[in-house]
């Protein structure tokens, strides 16, 4: 860091500015840089118009500090010194400094940006390097070409720079402080730590460096319409936005952003195929029919067409008048044009409001990037945007939030997890990331989603294993004749197939993943499939109870395979190959499911029955659980079990009749007042609900493993209960519920 100070040109004028009769004495106004490169580029000071900045006289020459700094200033000096005038920042507009070591001015311009927290309340602007310092220097009045911009694009001063020309701006720093010691401007020099721009690339430090670009203006008025500003603007409240927020950051960037560069000075890239005069700078006349040659050329040539060209061959005897522009275009502009090339061309259908697609889906950086550049080209080509959606996902970082980077050592490559785990893993771990903020995964992480993916999968094993021998054109049965069981479940399949299209139609991925692995766990895997294997093992194979169960697991596969199908692309084909019933080739080719029932409104079993009655089954199991762990039972069908409860739920649990120890899979279940509960009657988790179960003194039915009084009660089935005999050969069990 420096302190340099610029000598006063004109003592009247600034003895004027503080009130004073008159300055005697060397007077300079105090800069502080951390960019010693920058002074050469130095063409204006600026304070701040509401500051107080005071004239100190230190005994050889006076100095222009703003008041608030004067103090640590002197001790950085190591100077003392007395105040002896002071004045507002908006006197000093427009007085001028000389220059440390070269012969120009540095006028005084009010810049609201001064800041007075360190420094000394003057900042020296080189409007060639700093942004604030060029929008300010412009709003002065100077033009592009009083700009001085000594340092080329490879970081090197111009040869014809006074001092310092030829040398690497960084390598100059120190010869620059030097040259202002030597002219008596140097303060003070400190080396300091710091923040500054680098490159996330190749962490090299940056610059900022004003050059002659081209120009898509946002606020020009067009001959016809509104400004392309105005126009994307407008757009942004067309889209529709997945997650929400990105919206406002869209629409934040687009009415704050200053006017588009498109050309870059590059060696290779698109070309901006223009020819300008040279004395007056304007675009040759035929500007619109020479693109369209130079198009001609390229397509048969490649890009290096134009950059070969000479201008003679197209402009013939003008050619000398005209230099050829070699910028390259804005690689953004290459990707914001894409729409053109696709919804004109390789996808013409479906857009007879003008080119539109359905989604563009990206990176969150992609608001400033494709999805900015794809707007404002689209709004200026068409009026609006190429796109009547924006989807934008985070990035994948590690299990602790660290981005992924080879030199971390934490990258999963996606071919890795596919050659060891499958595809589909990887495809159910990217649906279950919520991707509007960033996507953590490891093998860990991984891991876990094979262990889901197993579960849906297994599922889909056990549904298609029981539809062996099913045919769906003759053995479905009729909604209105199935089990109340099998109708409730195929309801809840039911609704949960409105979640998942709506998570589909949103784009909500992570909840389609969470709803269908939480159906396979909860009400499939710990509640119906469990209840139903009874009812598939035991009763007749062409039986109405078999028949009803298969209806069900039928329906529930024909919609599952189509719910899991756009995230297990090949679990889902392999599904519907092995589904009975005929079918196209692939379960892609197919709409969502339509042979879902709802239950009757007015079902004394409802929806809300069924779920009541899984939390019952719960605290069962839980009990079980307790007296398998107490060696009181072995097996749950050894239980016998009695449900004390409050009349309201007595009421409901009496409505399954019998058949309420199907559901509990225990082989009897009987349902009493609380009120009757005895002493050793164990509370649950559910209130208004006691258990007590105790271990079945009855034979074991060799077949259903039931523990029954009625085993062996007739004699052509003697190891077995009277339920399995008249399966076997009496006209089958009835079933009503469960």
């Amino acid at each position: 860091a420096i302190d340099v100070g610029f000598n006063s040109t004109d003592l009247v004028k600034l003895a004027q500015a503080f009130s004073l009769p008159e300055i005697t004495k060397n007077t300079q106004i105090v800069i502080w840089t951390t960019t010693p490169w920058t002074i050469p580029g130095n063409q204006a000071l600026n304070v701040h118009p509401e500051a107080i900045y005071a004239l100190v006289d230190v005994g050889d020459k006076i100095l222009l500090l703003a008041e608030t700094l004067v103090e640590s200033c002197l001790s950085r000096y190591g100077l003392e010194g007395e105040i002896i005038a002071r004045c507002n920042g908006d006197a000093l507009e427009h007085l001028e400094f000389s220059h440390p070591f070269y012969e120009r001015v540095a006028p005084v311009y009010l810049a609201d940006y001064v800041e007075l927290d360190a420094g000394t309340g003057i900042v020296h602007s080189a409007p060639a390097y700093g942004e604030d310092d060029f929008y300010t220097c412009k709003r002065y009045g100077m033009t592009n070409d009083d700009i001085i911009s000594p340092v080329q694009s490879n970081g090197v001063y111009v040869d014809d720079l006074p001092f310092f020309g030829g040398q690497f701006i960084w390598k100059a720093n120190a010869n620059i402080v030097a040259k202002l010691e030597e002219v008596g401007a140097l303060l003070k020099f400190e080396s300091i730590e710091h923040s500054y721009m680098h490159c996330w690339r190749h962490k090299t430090p940056l610059i900022y460096r004003a050059t002659a670009q081209w120009f898509v203006g946002m606020d020009k008025q067009p001959e016809q319409g509104a400004p392309l500003r105005e126009r994307a603007l407008q757009a942004i409240e067309e889209t529709e936005f997945t997650p929400a927020w990105g919206k406002a950051r869209l629409h934040g960037m687009i009415a704050g952003r200053p006017d588009w560069c498109i050309s870059r000075q590059r060696n290779w890239g698109v070309p901006i195929p223009l020819f300008l005069h040279k004395a007056t700078g304007e675009l040759h006349p035929r500007t619109v029919e020479l693109m369209e040659e130079v198009a001609q050329r390229i397509e048969q040539e490649g890009i290096e067409a134009w950059f070969k060209l000479d201008p003679a061959e197209l402009l013939g005897a003008e050619a000398a008048d005209y230099e050829k522009v070699t910028d390259t275009l804005d690689v953004w502009f290459d990707s914001g044009t894409t729409h053109w090339h696709v919804l004109r061309g390789s996808h013409p259908l479906g857009h007879a409001q003008g080119p539109r697609a359905d989604l563009y889906l990206e990176g969150s950086d992609q608001h400033r990037g494709w999805f900015h550049s794809s707007l404002l080209t689209g709004c200026a080509i068409d009026g609006h945007a190429p796109y009547r959606g924006l989807l934008t996902h985070g990035f994948t970082v590690d299990e602790n939030g660290r981005k992924m980077s080879k030199s971390l050592g934490n990258v999963v490559a996606p071919q890795t997890v596919t050659n060891s785990l499958g595809a589909d893993i990887l495809r159910l771990w990217a649906s279950s990331a919520d991707y509007s903020g960033e996507m953590a995964v490891s093998d860990t992480i991984l891991q876990r989603s094979a262990d889901a993916y197993r579960r849906i999968r297994n599922t889909a094993r056990f549904l298609l294993s029981n539809l062996d021998g099913f045919d769906p054109a003759t053995d479905c049965v009729p909604a209105e004749q199935m089990i109340e069981l099998d109708r409730w479940v195929v309801d809840a399949a039911a609704r949960l197939q409105d979640e998942v299209v709506q998570a589909y139609d949103e784009y909500r991925f992570h909840n389609v993943y969470q709803k269908v692995h939480n159906f396979c766990v909860q009400e499939l895997g710990g509640f119906y499939l469990d209840i139903i294997k009874d009812r598939q093992y035991t009763t007749g194979e062409d039986s109405l109870p078999r028949r009803s169960c298969q209806t069900a697991l039928y329906h529930i596969a024909e919609a599952l395979v189509r719910w899991v199908a756009p995230i297990l692309v090949f679990t889902a084909d392999e599904i519907w190959q092995h589904l009975p019933g005929e079918r196209n080739e692939s379960v892609i080719f197919n709409t969502w499911y339509e042979g879902l029932s709802r239950l009757p409104a007015e079902s004394k079993l409802s929806s809300a029955y069924w779920t009541e009655l899984m939390a019952v089954k719960v605290a069962v199991n839980k009990e079980l659980e307790n007296q398998r762990n107490a060696k009181v039972i072995g097996g749950n069908l050894q239980a016998q079990v009695t449900l004390y409860a409050d009349p309201a739920l007595v009421e409901k649990l009496n409505r399954l009749g019998d058949e309420l120890r199907f559901v509990l899979i225990t082989s009897t279940a009987q349902v009493a007042d609380l009120a009757q509960a005895p002493e050793d009657a164990v509370s649950t988790e559910l209130e208004g609900l006691k258990l007590h179960i105790s271990k079945s003194t009855e034979p074991k039915c060799a077949r259903c493993w039931h523990h029954r009084a009625d085993v062996g009660s007739v004699a052509a089935h003697p190891e077995a209960c009277a339920r399995c005999a008249d399966n076997l050969d009496g006209a089958g069990e009835v079933r009503h519920y469960a």
